[in-house]
């Protein structure tokens, strides 16, 4: 089961959040410090927002691209979005 920390990006769809994992790594070769991306599909039952850090968790399959679910709201940071 996979834990995973990530920011809100979007939260316009019914109870899904949108998240986005980033993680920095080395390459191995020439030292240059990459950054990867991932945007995640979560179920949101707590009701975050744009812009706050939240901890999500692997679950079953909710949907066709749903398979984690928010456990946590870390940050109440909220961005306002136009």
């Amino acid at each position: 089961m996979k834990t995973l920390e990530g920011k809100v990006i979007s939260n316009q769809m019914n109870q899904t959040v949108t998240v986005l994992i980033s993680r920095q790594y080395r390459h191995p070769l020439y030292g240059k410090i990459l950054t990867k991306r991932r945007k995640i599909h979560a179920r949101d039952e707590l009701g975050a927002k744009v812009g706050q850090w939240v901890k999500i968790v692997e679950v079953r399959p909710l949907a066709k691209t749903v398979s984690f679910k928010v456990t946590e709201i870390l940050s109440s940071e909220e961005v306002k979005v136009k």
